[in-house]
Formats: C-alpha cells, structure tokens, sequence
C-alpha cells in the first residue's frame, strides 16, 4: 500500500472499481439473490453494502475537507498515511469483520440502482478531488469503527480496499452459487 499522491489513489480506486463492476456484469438476478449455505449475504447485499459504504465516505471525505479548509494549512502536494493505519489494514484485512448496523444491507436495493449509487459516489469524489489535492489533509481525523481515527486520504484508500474486499467475496459467492 504505498501511494505517492493522491492521483495514485484515484487512479487505484478506479482500477478496482472497473474490476468489481466487470465482475458483477456476468452475474444473473438469479444468482444475485442467492446467499448460499453458511453465507450471511447475497451478491445482491454485498453490493448494497459496498455502496453505502462509498456514499459515507464520500459524507466523511466531505466533512474532512470542509475542517481542512477552516485551518486553511495548504497542501504540499505529499499524502501521509500513518504507520497505524497500514498495520490495521494488514491486520484486519484477513478478519471478517461485522458491518456496523448502519451499513447493513436490507436487501431491498436491486443491483442496478446500487451501481447507480456507486456511480454517483464517485463523481461526488471526483468532485473533492481538486480540494483534496489543495488542502494539507494529515490532521482532520473521523472515527472508523475499527480503524479509529482516520485521514480523507486514509479514507479513501481504505474504500478501494473494501471494494476489493468485497469484490473477493462475491468471486467466493459465485464459485459457491455455480458449483
């Protein structure tokens, strides 16, 4: 996990995004819908998930900058990603971890719509790219509820990594549907 600016970020994230959604091009309504045995989530629920997921850190990214910009510290065009962070990721990143209850997936979001919601969550990023570039970001923190506090641009790494996360997921899914 080692970015040189922000760019590297974005550039990461999109890479993964083209990965999970080609990923769920091949998968049916039928399978979309199927949590098979031992499995808490369907496909379907997982990308639910995913997209509320991206839609708060878009929120939180948003609140980060908006503290960012009251301080008024500029940018040097460097990003800094903590020692703390990069050994919770290595950490957790081989757990299964519980979704917090406010990003449980109700199962009540078709595929398409939550891909629309993705969508929309990218562009409200791409939208902050130009302040998240601008601002020195390395202090405003908000609270993940494993994590802890973390950076906008801790966020943001750390949403390309939960897609991948889950995109993962729904390959296990699939093998497990189609067997």
């Amino acid at each position: 996990m080692r970015y040189a600016d922000m760019d590297a970020i974005f550039t990461a994230n999109a890479e993964i995004r083209e990965r999970f959604l080609h990923l769920l091009s091949g998968v049916s309504d039928h399978e979309a819908d199927i949590a098979p045995d031992g499995e808490k989530w369907s496909i379907k629920q997982v990308v639910e998930h995913v997209a509320m997921v991206d839609q708060g850190v878009v929120r939180i990214c948003g609140k980060l900058i908006s503290e960012a910009k009251e301080v008024g510290k500029m940018s040097n065009g460097t990003i800094s990603i903590s020692a703390e962070f990069q050994s919770a990721v290595e950490t957790l990143g081989k757990e299964k971890l519980e979704a917090p209850t406010q990003v449980q997936p109700k199962g009540e979001t078709a595929i398409p719509a939550a891909l629309q919601q993705l969508k929309d969550n990218e562009n409200a990023l791409e939208s902050m790219r130009d302040d998240l570039n601008t601002y020195d970001l390395a202090e405003p923190k908000f609270p993940h509820p494993y994590f802890g506090g973390l950076t906008a641009v801790e966020w943001l790494i750390l949403a390309g990594g939960h897609k991948m996360r889950h995109a993962r997921q729904i390959e296990d899914l699939l093998s497990k549907i189609r067997q």
